[in-house]
């Protein structure tokens, strides 16, 4: 299994305002998934954080990745739903924010080695 963190947010529409970005793809035979974490949204007037959606300030998804696309960069409509924890509703959290995003990696990895991702 081929794991690779890579520099650029794998979702939302506002990672550009996002100072913590994560994005990891795992690759495994014919299965190739990426897993994204963005968080600490600047508010336009630079000084406070909004949130990234309802009631989080960091969020984890995963999606299967485009495997004919040079980057293998995330179909956002072809999301996989994770059972560990996905969101955060702190600000100061960044530390939480990788775990939870090392989490996701675990149980991706763990869904293809049981053979449940096609």
């Amino acid at each position: 299994m081929k794991i690779t963190e890579r520099g650029w947010p794998g979702h939302f529409i506002l990672c550009d305002r996002c100072l913590f970005r994560r994005n990891t793809l795992v690759e495994h035979d014919d299965i190739a998934v990426v897993i994204s974490t963005v968080g600490l949204l600047k508010a336009r007037d630079g000084d406070k954080f909004e949130t990234v959606g309802s009631g989080r300030y960091f969020e984890t998804m995963a999606f299967h990745a485009d495997k004919s696309d040079k980057w293998k960069d995330a179909i956002i409509d072809k999301q996989i739903f994770l059972d560990c924890k996905c969101t955060i509703d702190k600000i100061d959290a960044e530390d939480d924010a990788n775990d939870m995003h090392d989490a996701a990696v675990k149980e991706i990895r763990n869904m293809i080695v049981k053979g449940d991702l096609a």
